[in-house]
């Protein structure tokens, strides 16, 4: 269900269509919760607030960019250099601000609300609202069996399991990958297939969604080519060639998930070796996944 452009135009940007890197809107705002505001409006007038067709907001913070290891505070201000510091706030103060954004505005999910090392507040976030609001764990969880074997979060909700085609980078092989889908699985937890910020028009991703049934996905906004391509590719061919159901999104569909082995394996991966995370250590060469 997509906003029209020209209502997003009209009431969001005033007519200034500017997007950012995954063709999502990119408005000149001042404050942090403008933004929140105007996607609010945005959505009333074009009628989405409804139970049945209800648009829901989704945050993905990255708050380990505005984490100051120094003090262990959030810099709120961040992008202004020399900035004074009067907008450094401890974790328990922007796990409030969270709390009030999810009273104030339709949002169903945040990703990455705390720094990847803070835990604690992870946890504290979860246990508090953790039924209403959907966790996102991407910079927290790394795609990586080891990270989330480790993760004391019972209430975390979703794992986001990034993968890119032609830079495999976040934890270096669809084999891990996999593993860390059916790990989250066991843990009880939600997995979102995901986009990069650099993509191409490969639907290996929407591929790796249905076939590892994570009944959730976000490969940006239905602006450009390379982000089309996945929308349609879930909305069209896998769902006609694999006769899945929406109702069954949640069980392992271990035949697909062969076919996808094989395609994997004698297609793209050959190609490819694992690669390193930079922010979570050394990563070793696993082997890719072989029909």
């Amino acid at each position: 269900m997509i906003i029209s452009h020209s209502i997003v135009c009209k009431i969001v940007l005033n007519s200034h269509s500017i997007v950012g890197d995954e063709g999502g809107f990119a408005p000149n705002i001042q404050e942090n919760k403008e933004g929140l505001e105007l996607l609010k409006t945005a959505i009333a007038k074009a009628g989405y607030t409804g139970k049945l067709f209800a648009l829901k907001i989704i945050m993905d913070v990255a708050a380990s960019e505005f984490y100051n290891n120094d003090d262990n505070t959030y810099d709120l201000n961040f992008k202004e250099e020399n900035n004074d510091g009067s907008q450094k706030i401890s974790g328990d103060s922007l796990k409030n601000v969270y709390k009030s954004c999810a009273t104030d505005y339709p949002i169903v999910t945040i990703e990455d609300p705390f720094d990847q090392d803070d835990w604690e507040h992870y946890a504290k976030m979860t246990s508090e609202i953790g039924e209403q609001v959907q966790f996102v764990g991407d910079d927290l969880l790394v795609t990586n069996p080891k990270v989330i074997m480790g993760a004391k979060l019972p209430n975390l909700n979703c794992l986001a399991l990034y993968f890119t085609i032609y830079q495999v980078n976040q934890i270096g092989s669809v084999t891990e990958s996999i593993e860390a889908v059916k790990m989250s699985k066991r843990a009880g937890w939600g997995v979102m297939a995901s986009h990069r910020s650099v993509e191409t028009e490969d639907t290996i991703i929407a591929d790796l969604s249905v076939g590892l049934a994570t009944g959730q996905i976000q490969t940006g906004a239905p602006c450009r080519s390379e982000r089309l391509a996945q929308y349609n590719h879930v909305d069209g061919n896998v769902f006609q060639h694999t006769q899945l159901k929406m109702r069954n999104l949640t069980k392992y569909d271990f035949s697909y998930h062969t076919q996808l082995k094989m395609r994997i394996s004698q297609s793209i991966l050959p190609k490819f070796k694992a690669t390193q995370y930079a922010g979570q250590g050394e990563r070793k060469n696993y082997p890719v996944v072989s029909s």
